[in-house]
């Protein structure tokens, strides 16, 4: 009997013993296997934070596309400051090779025995009402007939204190030769203008070139 009782009770520890081993050997497998979950986690981690932190992979397209746009901006900007240049120079080389002709023009006005009051050396406000005038085409194709047809110019005098004002044009000029805004130049030369017999007033006259396409 007690013999019977040894050998249950060694067979029933063993079983326990055999359980027990399997419960450690499951647990140990889990350990591991949360080891290897741990361990892997922390490598894909690892990875993502290596890929945000390198700023080459992430930046280099945009750096490329940022350097074409900054090429694009310089190559407009520089297209646009040497067209201002070229227009600027354009412009003052019309003011310069032109002003000095519209200068002589207006000497040559001044002095011009068709404008003189009976050869005083004064202007005629009489015979600029006629050069002016409906009635004065004949007297202005004379008068500008004595200029190179290159030169598109008009002919302003006035008087200092404003009140009077003529403006002599070309009858063959287009209707819109002298409109405004077009380029030109202008340059004055004192004058005196007899109004009256009994009066002389100083004033200016001035001649305005205006660009063409052949200066």
């Amino acid at each position: 009997m007690a013999v019977s009782l040894f050998i249950n009770d060694s067979l029933f520890n063993g079983d326990l013993l055999e359980a027990l081993l399997k419960k450690q050997l499951t647990a140990t497998a889990r350990l591991k296997d949360t080891a290897r979950l741990e361990a892997a986690l922390k490598l894909v981690k690892k990875t993502c934070a290596l890929m945000s932190r390198d700023e080459r992979g992430v930046l280099e397209p945009h750096t490329d596309l940022l350097s074409v746009a900054l090429a694009v901006i310089g190559f407009m900007v520089f297209a646009a400051l040497m067209s201002q240049t070229y227009l600027g120079y354009e412009d003052r080389s019309f003011a310069l090779e032109n002003y000095e002709t519209a200068s002589l023009i207006a000497e040559n006005l001044a002095d011009a025995p068709a404008l003189e009051a009976e050869s005083t050396g004064l202007l005629s406000a009489a015979s600029l009402d006629t050069f002016s005038g409906p009635n004065g085409a004949n007297e202005r194709e004379r008068l500008f007939a004595a200029f190179s047809r290159n030169y598109r110019f008009l002919v302003e005098v006035r008087t200092g204190d404003g009140q009077w004002h003529w403006q002599i044009k070309p009858d063959d000029a287009e209707p819109d030769a002298f409109a405004d805004g077009l380029e030109k130049v202008a340059a004055s030369v004192p004058v005196v203008i007899k109004l009256n017999p009994a009066e002389s007033v100083p004033g200016t006259l001035t001649v305005v070139i205006y660009k063409t396409e052949w200066n």
